[in-house]
């Protein structure tokens, strides 16, 4: 099957998302991890809208890209002007790259009210720079702006648009729904027609405004487009733009079109997760395909067929995008769900083990209190290591007391809180005390300073994040709280969990089952390396 070729403007209309802003370091990061995948083209910026988009470019002629190349990007040349003069014109070819992106204007609207000139003009404008930029050794692709807009307007002149840019030498033409309000019959006819009328290879951008961006570059490479436009994760301005991580796995484990690198779609679980960390936006895990619960089973029946059969719940095979097959603890979830989990733990456990039976009563009972441990595979470990007669009680929390105190002008404004801590471990007891920027945080750090003189590991484990989830929103400032909270040390992150009325005891059992867990860890494995 023909290949369709991808590029992506994660660095270019990824960056015009709200909340993201990529430093010059940013953008060559992101384009190391696209080049991993092979995508054809890294839309990089516009070298003649800022400096940093032309330091990238200048920064970037020595980057080992492999068979990706960069793209810059930028407009027609202005209205009465020669093209050879052109400021922007010139800002795309000193960037370097040897594919230029150059946008245009299909509809008359646009010439007449927003340019502010002749339809002849504009005919003039998107011919002659495309002209220049080949003229000068440079590969064009044609971004046809509002192409589908247009269209409903005056689709003989939007057609003429692009036959100006093919006369020019584009050798692509990127039909844009620029407003992402189309629908897929529309792109499909559209598109179909285009290619009819022009005969030059076409391609499609599409926003997400309606939801419809992935469908409608699907529809578009079915009515024959060879050239497909987004970002890795959906950014973009307002809604975002295509999913190209998504429409990958379509084209080529769906409709067999080639479009990443040969062995390429396993590494697109990891990629996706360094370009959302670079881009400091947190990833949607219900993602197809490549979110973390694209392949989670959470329901007994659904758990129990997966594990039979795989194929009965899964429309592809998760290792085929690096992903992975999840099976969900819950109330919903039956004895299959704990079984895998249960047998790292003891090693002949089966769906009729005692040990399993026990983990489920438990895992219902607390779940009906307010717990979950779908994030908090931690807490659930060391719920089934109990269940199994396998946990190790280190310490002992026998009682503690937090102290809040109001900001107070001589104190610079900031809050206060002091926590006093009572462990016992083994037949010793110890008493921390610690003041805090607030009352968990006080907590926290009386826990370990009481815990230290047993347990030195218990310095190496930091808290990376901290949610609070009110679980019945009617009981208002009665109603209980979940708390997760992760920590980390400096092999591996866990989340553990705790639910309260009160906030402050949610935290603690949360912050106990964390150090809990990093102790039982470091004990299992000390016991691994002994055995060896």
């Amino acid at each position: 099957m023909e290949r369709v070729e991808l590029l992506d403007t994660t660095l270019r209309d990824g960056a015009q998302c709200e909340g993201v802003s990529f430093s010059v370091r940013d953008k060559i990061e992101v384009a190391r991890a696209l080049a991993e995948l092979g995508v054809d083209l890294i839309e990089a910026g516009n070298p003649g809208s800022n400096p940093k988009d032309m330091e990238f470019f200048e920064r970037a002629r020595g980057l080992e890209l492999g068979p990706s190349r960069l793209a810059a990007f930028g407009p027609t040349r202005r209205k009465l002007a020669a093209a050879g003069e052109d400021e922007g014109l010139r800002s795309l070819l000193a960037a370097g790259t040897g594919t230029v992106v150059v946008f245009g204007k299909s509809s008359p609207l646009h010439v007449i009210e927003v340019l502010g000139t002749s339809l002849a003009e504009n005919l003039a404008m998107i011919e002659e720079s495309v002209a220049f930029l080949r003229s000068r050794g440079r590969r064009v692709v044609y971004d046809a702006e509002h192409y589908f807009d247009a269209c409903a307007a005056d689709e003989a002149y939007a057609l003429e648009t692009l036959r100006a840019a093919a006369r020019g030498g584009a050798e692509v033409l990127v039909l844009c729904d620029t407003n992402g309000g189309s629908l897929p019959g529309t792109v499909s006819a559209i598109a179909a027609r285009a290619l009819a009328a022009v005969g030059a290879p076409i391609g499609i951008h599409a926003h997400d405004d309606s939801g419809l961006a992935l469908a409608n570059t699907l529809a578009a490479v079915g009515a024959g487009a060879v050239h497909a436009q987004g970002t890795l994760i959906g950014l973009g301005e307002r809604c975002g733009n295509a999913n190209l991580a998504v429409a990958a796995c379509c084209l080529e484990l769906k409709l067999g079109r080639p479009c990443l690198a040969e062995g390429a779609l396993p590494r697109l679980y990891g990629a996706v997760r360094r370009v959302a960390e670079i881009a400091n936006v947190g990833l949607h895990e219900g993602m197809p395909f490549v979110g973390r619960r694209a392949f989670a089973h959470k329901a007994g029946m659904h758990v129990d067929a997966v594990a039979k059969l795989p194929a009965s719940f899964e429309h592809v095979a998760p290792e085929l995008v690096g992903n992975e097959r999840r099976f969900l603890a819950s109330e919903v979830g039956g004895r299959t769900t704990l079984v895998d989990r249960m047998r790292a733990i003891e090693p002949g456990a089966t769906k009729d083990s005692p040990s399993v039976a026990r983990a489920l009563a438990r895992l219902k009972a607390m779940e009906a209190e307010g717990y979950q441990y779908e994030g908090a595979e931690a807490s659930l470990e060391l719920l089934l290591r109990d269940s199994a007669g396998e946990r190790a009680r280190h310490f002992e929390l026998d009682h503690y007391r937090t102290i809040g105190e109001e900001p107070s002008k001589e104190g610079g404004g900031k809050a206060r809180a002091r926590a006093m801590v009572k462990v016992l471990v083994g037949g010793a007891e110890e008493i921390g005390a610690a003041e805090g920027v607030g009352p968990v945080h006080a907590l926290d750090l009386a826990l370990r300073k009481a815990l230290k003189p047993f347990f030195p590991a218990v310095e190496e484990v930091r808290l990376v994040d901290y949610k609070v989830r009110v679980i019945d929103s009617a009981d208002a400032t009665a109603a209980k709280v979940r708390v997760l909270i992760e920590s980390a040390d400096s092999r591996e992150a866990w989340t553990t969990v705790g639910v309260s009325s009160d906030v402050i005891e949610a935290s603690r059992i949360a912050l106990a089952e964390s150090i809990e867990y990093k102790l039982q860890k470091d004990g299992v494995a000390a016991e691994a390396a002994s055995r060896e």
